[in-house]
């Protein structure tokens, strides 16, 4: 995987993660809205069908009750009032049903005291109820798919996607045929007897949701506004990490610019401490000497007093300036540092540049070393060597860049590696790499590598520079130990 896209996938992570969350919220949410929807229309359809099957108890409860003469035009009307109602029989006293059904369900009446199924046949959708009274009995035949009452139906008999059927036993009547053929996710299905002991059927809803009918778009809309939000994060997160980045770096470059003054302000300061103590020492024995002269020379004694007078506040200017400048004692701030800290924080304050030259460093030793040192010391010294390494690792091919940091505990202490897989080091220039202004880079000053030798040795510990097999330099910094 390529180096530049390894700070994208945590984010891509909490998109996908966000992503299902919110599709799940969303899909349970239509789960749930459908399955309502379904038990609210099958809640209505029982509703409808118990109604009507009460109103047949009902009108053979009126028969019992009005005992009309056999062929009665009332009972000749009930068909046309009772679309659902086929055929009356009346059944007078001391007569008895031409079937045994017929019979029995007389006999259940008389003990029950109410209409009774006598016989039903699901296939043809018809159903006889016998109501035994005095002195005639009654017999109704009914159209079970004219009882229903499809004008107050809640759905849409022909295209609803629920299946409706009466059971009873294992005879089923179709009253609404629903979809048979879908294939989705979510099946949802309720059984219900109707309300009314006489007409013993079971309801039974069937639904099955398809995949088309599954939210696409609430998923697609949040999928893209998750990805927004991920995205406007991790935009946050850059700048913040940026900023971060930008100002530990003017720290360490500020910290870098004064100690890199520090030794040029010590070395000018030695330099010139020489020739001034040079002309003192020999202004005055000139003055000595022409006091030694004709009076007359007393102007070039005042004029040579004066050199003197200067070359001495030159003196103390330079010194003033070296105290003003120069670094404080590195054990004033020595502490128990780990190795594995500094290093990963070097890693975190240059990964804009491991991206841009592709790079993908590599640490090893995961045990911790605890090395006595300054804090911002180390992480100068850290920084420079892998920005060595990174400038480098610029004059080979991308697919040749190679760069690692390796971490052992020696008995001479916790030693730092850094290798690369750049042009090394020349060998004439090897013994002198770390003297000031000597660059192995065209534009370099040749001072970092300077600091760093000076650094590590103000800590107490070494600065190592090795060509590296095959190719490439190995700088190694050892520390004493915590």
């Amino acid at each position: 995987m390529r180096p530049s896209l390894r700070p994208f996938l945590p984010w891509l992570a909490a998109w996908l993660l966000l992503a299902v969350a919110g599709g799940w919220v969303l899909g349970a949410s239509e789960r749930d809205r459908q399955r309502s929807a379904f038990d609210n229309d099958v809640r209505i359809a029982h509703r409808l069908l118990s109604q009507r099957a009460a109103q047949h108890d009902a009108i053979l409860a009126t028969l019992a009750l009005l005992q009309p003469a056999p062929g009665a035009d009332g009972v000749q009307r009930l068909p046309a009032l009772y679309p659902q109602i086929l055929a009356v029989r009346q059944l007078a006293a001391g007569e008895h049903w031409a079937f045994p059904a017929f019979e029995q369900a007389q006999q259940q009446s008389l003990r029950e005291r109410r209409p009774v199924l006598a016989a039903a046949d699901l296939v043809t959708g018809r159903a006889w109820l016998v109501l035994a009274a005095e002195p005639a009995s009654f017999a109704l035949q009914v159209d079970l798919v004219a009882s229903v009452p499809w004008t107050e139906w809640p759905m849409p008999r022909l295209v609803s996607p629920v299946r409706v059927l009466l059971l009873r036993g294992d005879q089923a009547l179709v009253l609404q045929p629903g979809r048979t053929d879908a294939r989705g996710p979510w099946q949802f299905a309720l059984r219900k007897p109707l309300a009314s002991p006489s007409q013993p059927f079971e309801l039974v809803a069937l639904r099955a949701a398809r995949w088309s009918e599954l939210p696409w778009g609430p998923w697609g809309l949040w999928a893209v506004f998750s990805a927004a939000l991920v995205g406007a994060a991790a935009a946050v997160q850059r700048q913040r990490s940026a900023r971060r980045r930008a100002e530990e770096l003017l720290r360490l470059g500020q910290v870098a610019r004064l100690n890199t003054l520090g030794e040029l302000a010590g070395g000018l300061a030695h330099e010139l401490n020489q020739p001034l103590t040079a002309v003192l020492a020999n202004t005055q024995a000139a003055r000595r000497l022409l006091a030694e002269q004709p009076p007359e020379l007393d102007p070039a004694r005042a004029a040579m007093g004066q050199a003197a007078e200067q070359a001495r506040r030159a003196s103390d200017v330079v010194a003033r300036l070296r105290r003003t400048i120069e670094r404080p004692a590195a054990d004033a701030a020595m502490q128990p540092v780990v190795l594995q800290d500094a290093v990963r924080n070097a890693f975190d304050l240059l990964e804009p540049e491991f991206a841009r030259r592709e790079v993908a460093p590599r640490l090893h030793g995961p045990a911790p070393v605890r090395v006595h040192a300054e804090p911002v010391a180390l992480e100068q010294i850290v920084h420079n060597l892998l920005m060595n390494a990174l400038q480098a690792l610029d004059q080979v091919p991308a697919a040749q860049r190679e760069l690692s940091v390796d971490i052992e505990q020696r008995p001479e202490g916790g030693v730092l590696s850094v290798a690369d897989s750049g042009p090394g080091i020349a060998p004439e220039l090897l013994p002198r790499i770390f003297d000031p202004f000597v660059s192995t880079r065209e534009h370099g000053l040749g001072l970092g590598l300077s600091l760093c030798d000076s650094l590590a040795s103000g800590m107490g510990g070494t600065l190592q520079a090795l060509q590296r097999a095959p190719r490439g330099a190995l700088f190694r910094l050892t520390l004493p130990a915590a």
